[in-house]
């Protein structure tokens, strides 16, 4: 990974990223009686980003087939968002063998990787 690339802000704009919501309150806490400057905040949620993105990078090799109605999707800022209604997962390598899991609706949020290829091909045409 580059020095300079930029991460997603994974502790930003979910109540369900409960360990990103904490982190936000406890900076803001440490912020508003004046134990650390905003500046340092940012730097820890920064850091964070980044811890995430290689945790997932790393750590995360079960393969999960989805399958549902693909109710909404979009693209914008080369991030993908799809709303899958009745979504079926399969999981496998989850113990000894694999698993299903249903729900009724979940929002899928898909980021380009850093080292993603950009898409063009030779004389910058789109694909």
């Amino acid at each position: 990974m580059s020095a300079g690339q930029t991460y997603y802000e994974f502790y930003r704009g979910s109540r369900h990223v409960h360990i990103g919501t904490a982190l936000t309150d406890a900076l803001d806490e440490l912020i508003t009686q004046g134990d650390i400057p905003p500046q340092l905040a940012m730097r820890v949620l920064q850091q964070f980003d980044k811890s995430l993105t290689e945790c997932l990078q790393k750590g995360v090799k079960n393969k999960t087939t989805i399958k549902g109605h693909l109710s909404t999707y979009r693209l914008c800022d080369d991030v993908w968002t799809f709303v899958v209604k009745d979504p079926q997962f399969k999981m496998e390598g989850v113990g000894a063998g694999s698993e299903m899991v249903t729900g009724s609706k979940i929002k899928i949020v898909a980021c380009k990787s850093g080292d993603a290829a950009d898409g063009k091909k030779a004389g910058g045409a789109r694909e």
